[in-house]
């Protein structure tokens, strides 16, 4: 990995979280004052003195071993810290030193990874006093810090700089492609991520909900870097109860926003649910590619496929131009489909076509179908080109867009989505108006 990483690791409830988002700059981990709240590893990108670094959140360790939960947010813990060239060991300065800590420091010592002993929820000057307590663990003198009040973040900085190894600064990466993951709870995506990246990332259960946070990895695929990123189950607002299952769904919608496509997985032992056409209308209202995922399609019966296939046709009618992969993320049936399905949206996502045809393609569309009157007056298209990429959007030049009925701007957009293909990607129409002579009005 061209970024040095830095592991955040300590019991339950220390602050690893918040401090995470501290460091980031952002909120990347879902916060609660719940033990067990981070079961996942959760990754952010950060830049410190021109050193960019990755650093990975952590659930809490020995938190609950002998579960299958518990053993699995400890296996994450193992893997993050052999991922890592630094690890920032958090403590709780109000709780002192207890036996988990010193468990977890002589496990620290046989990993070998330079460590740097971190005081957390030191809210004051007079509060450092505390920190003799954990001297006893034999590392090097502890940073007293309040990742809730931002104090002393500009020392724990420093401390993990002077650790990390000596690489050269990574010079900016190419802007490659995002995904995210998006769908109900317990339709098969984490276990996609984790067979897309070929290790267990994400913790996978048939207990929905159990991924909270959103996910992000790279994968290599062609000679290309992808983005990936796996998000927690997105449920009704009004089954979204508790706390930290409030903030799950912010941050899979915030995955939905600064990605490119979203993969929306589908269970296909399940009609198409009112949720997931909810979800599919959020990733449009984003203006998102979309590529759709029926998950667990080896589980349906040969003589059942057709009949799927038709109520997955009609619950999804707003997005005909969408196209579907039937896939099985457990055995890996078509998951090789998937990757390339989406490199060719991100094609059409990225296309630009020259004003030339994209005027001539609207001037066909009006010629076959003339905006009807409104009133005395007529809908006048006199300039079209594409303006960005992205999402796909075109401006209109007309004489006034108070014209422009909903329907007829819909007949445009499906136009130059038959002239110029954009498969998978929402093709936006701006319409703006332009100063022409006084129009004279037209008797019928």
């Amino acid at each position: 990995m061209a970024k040095p990483v830095v592991a955040i690791v300590g019991r339950a409830n220390v602050g690893k979280s918040t401090l995470l988002n501290r460091l980031a700059g952002e909120r990347r981990a879902v916060i609660a004052d719940l033990p067990g709240t981070t079961r996942d590893r959760v990754f952010a990108s950060a830049c410190w003195q021109g050193r960019e670094l990755l650093l990975i959140d952590t659930g809490g360790w020995g938190e609950d071993d002998q579960s299958f939960l518990g053993k699995k947010v400890r296996e994450q813990v193992e893997a993050a810290v052999a991922q890592a060239d630094v690890v920032v060991f958090l403590v709780d300065a109000h709780q002192g030193l207890v036996a988990t800590d010193e468990e977890m420091v002589s496990w620290l010592r046989v990993a070998g990874k330079p460590v740097v002993l971190v005081e957390n929820k030191v809210d004051a000057a007079e509060e450092e006093k505390h920190a003799t307590d954990f001297y006893r663990l034999g590392l090097d003198t502890p940073v007293s810090i309040s990742a809730y009040h931002n104090r002393g973040i500009d020392a724990l900085r420093k401390a993990v700089l002077e650790r990390l190894p000596d690489l050269p600064v990574s010079s900016p990466r190419t802007k490659s492609m995002k995904l995210a993951i998006v769908g109900r709870p317990n339709v098969g995506k984490s276990t996609l991520l984790n067979v897309l990246l070929g290790e267990e990332r994400a913790i996978v259960d048939n207990v929905p909900g159990t991924t909270r946070d959103s996910i992000d990895a790279v994968v290599s695929w062609d000679g290309k870097e992808i983005s990936l990123v796996d998000t927690a189950g997105i449920r009704r607002r009004g089954r979204v109860k508790e706390k930290v299952e409030y903030y799950s769904l912010l941050r899979s919608l915030q995955a939905i926003d600064r990605c490119d496509i979203a993969l929306l997985m589908i269970d296909a032992t399940e009609p198409i649910a009112l949720q997931d056409m909810h979800i599919a209308g959020y990733v449009m209202e984003a203006c998102k590619g979309v590529l759709i995922l029926v998950n667990k399609w080896d589980t349906i019966l040969r003589e059942n496929r057709e009949e799927y296939r038709r109520g997955l046709k009609q619950g999804l009618h707003f997005m005909p131009y969408v196209p579907v992969v039937y896939i099985s993320a457990m055995s890996g049936n078509s998951i090789g489909k998937i990757l390339p399905a989406a490199w060719e949206v991100w094609q059409e996502r990225c296309r630009r076509l020259p004003e030339e045809e994209v005027s001539l393609a609207v001037k066909k569309a009006v010629e076959e179908c003339p905006p009807s009157p409104i009133g005395l007056r007529r809908l006048h298209i006199l300039r079209a080109y594409q303006h960005r990429t992205k999402p796909v959007t075109f401006v209109l030049q007309v004489n006034d867009p108070k014209l422009v009925h909903f329907s007829y701007q819909r007949y445009l957009a499906n136009k130059l989505r038959h002239y110029f293909g954009f498969r998978s990607s929402p093709v936006q129409l701006v319409f703006a108006r332009t100063v022409t002579k006084p129009e004279r009005a037209t008797r019928r």
